[in-house]
């Protein structure tokens, strides 16, 4: 049981209780999961927006002239 650890050894648990606390526990992990699913988007989205710019930028300065290739010759 999860929450073995909340209660006095000498106290026995209502089935209530327990109920409870499994709920709790279950609502905890949904939150979480949800959170670490919201964050997990949100550097997805932040990783596709700078590869589209860095793609860009890289377009960008293969179009222009390089003027080292015409000094190291």
């Amino acid at each position: 049981m999860f929450f073995e650890y909340l209660r006095p050894r000498s106290l026995e648990p209502s089935q209530e209780v327990t109920e409870y606390l499994i709920l709790h526990q279950a609502a905890q992990d949904f939150r979480l999961e949800v959170e670490y699913r919201q964050q997990f988007e949100a550097y997805c989205q932040w990783y596709y927006q700078t590869a589209a710019e860095n793609q860009a930028s890289l377009d960008q300065m293969q179009g222009e002239i390089n003027l080292r290739s015409w000094f190291s010759r």
